[in-house]
């Protein structure tokens, strides 16, 4: 019996084959890693993964389609809603260091699992994620352009990103109605050490008002913490590169140290 795509899981199925190679090959799985796809639907993507894995663990929220992925024995099934997931236990679990994490997002709730992924990230070695290209391009985004935003410094401050592959509506069934992409996402070996709760208020209010220089909000709200070093508030938020955001939240509340950043996150 087909599957019925049901909307309110976003889903969107992938259905071309010359895409769907072209992600693995970006991925590039070697036996034996320890790879996490989230969302793997009809398998389209789970069964050219698990051929180069021999095993591979899913995380699924239909609870039909959890049905079906359990019949395959080379899949550990995880049926939850990834945001509930700890991907810390998980590697804990699977008695690894750090995961391989891939995926095709739900476009309706990707900016969140992007940053559940974040509180996790030590125990993360890369991510690929298919996502709307749209946010893609806020992700990777270089300051001084209309996408750079608080998604870009969030994830740029622990991320090397790269946009690896375009993916047209039509190689889904049902198409959606935006174009998507491809990203690679892997950790930065030293990140800046911060406290990243921090950081996400001050980016928060540095882009809520983002149209005005940043004097307007970020500004006074530096004024507030009676905060007494230098920090050029004549620029609009998107104007800043992300090392300067990362050095103003380390200089508001000293370096943490690196066990300290990801629970900051929760």
């Amino acid at each position: 019996m087909k599957h019925v795509a049901r909307k309110r899981f976003g889903q969107h199925f992938l259905s071309d084959n010359g895409i769907i190679g072209a992600i693995v090959d970006a991925i590039n799985p070697q036996p034996g890693e320890p790879v996490v796809e989230i969302g793997p639907g009809l398998a389209a993507l789970t069964q050219p993964l698990v051929e180069r894995l021999g095993a591979l663990t899913v995380i699924e929220l239909d609870r039909d389609l959890a049905v079906r992925l359990r019949t395959r024995s080379q899949l550990r099934v995880v049926e939850s809603d990834v945001l509930k997931v700890d991907f810390t236990a998980l590697a804990q679990t699977l008695g690894v260091p750090r995961l391989r994490v891939v995926g095709n997002l739900p476009y309706n709730i990707s900016t969140p699992i992007l940053f559940h992924l974040l509180s996790h990230v030590d125990v993360v070695q890369d991510q690929h994620f298919m996502l709307q290209k749209e946010v893609i391009d806020r992700m990777v985004a270089r300051p001084a352009t209309a996408d750079f935003g608080r998604l870009s410094v969030m994830l740029q401050w622990r991320y090397a990103m790269e946009n690896v592959l375009f993916v047209p509506p039509e190689s889904f069934d049902p198409p959606p109605r935006v174009d998507s992409a491809v990203v690679r996402m892997i950790p930065l070996a030293q990140p800046a050490s911060l406290d990243a709760q921090l950081l996400e208020e001050l980016v928060r209010v540095a882009f809520s008002q983002r149209r005005k220089l940043l004097r307007h909000s970020l500004g006074k709200w530096l004024e507030t913490r009676q905060f007494a070093g230098v920090f050029d508030v004549q620029r609009r938020a998107e104007e800043v590169p992300v090392a300067e955001y990362t050095a103003l939240a380390q200089a508001l509340s000293g370096p943490r140290q690196p066990e300290d950043q990801a629970a900051a996150i929760q």
